[in-house]
């Protein structure tokens, strides 16, 4: 144990994935981690060359059976700065990143920019939101 406080309750997360991956009718296995700032921020610029934290990256991979297998990193606290600029909570925001990263993880895409919030991945996410909250 690292003596840190886990921003979620791992209960919660296992039944975010799960609800996800039979949503989407998936036999996958997805790994959630949570990161702080520094460690998000070197993920990131290594992966994406973007030298800032971020508040969720996922990686789509395969096993040598085929199965799909996920990971999805989660910088709380990036995601505590969204859920003040949306005005929502954020054990919610946690959530809705956990859904969102393992929906990527699944090879779900949205566009950047304007559209990111109206696309199908994302009206996906917020169904799954909805229901788990």
């Amino acid at each position: 144990m690292s003596g840190r406080r886990v921003p979620l309750p791992a209960s919660l997360v296992r039944r975010a994935v799960t609800a996800v991956l039979r949503g989407e009718r998936r036999d996958a296995l997805v790994s959630v981690t949570f990161l702080g700032r520094d460690a998000m921020r070197r993920l990131n610029a290594e992966h994406t060359g973007r030298k800032r934290p971020t508040d969720v990256l996922s990686f789509e991979l395969t096993d040598p059976a085929g199965r799909a297998v996920g990971d999805v990193y989660i910088c709380p606290w990036v995601a505590r700065r969204e859920a003040r600029a949306r005005g929502v909570p954020l054990r919610q925001e946690l959530l809705r990143l956990v859904v969102h990263g393992t929906l990527h993880a699944l090879g779900r895409e949205h566009p950047e920019g304007e559209g990111r919030t109206t696309s199908a991945m994302w009206r996906r996410q917020e169904r799954y939101v909805d229901a788990l909250a």
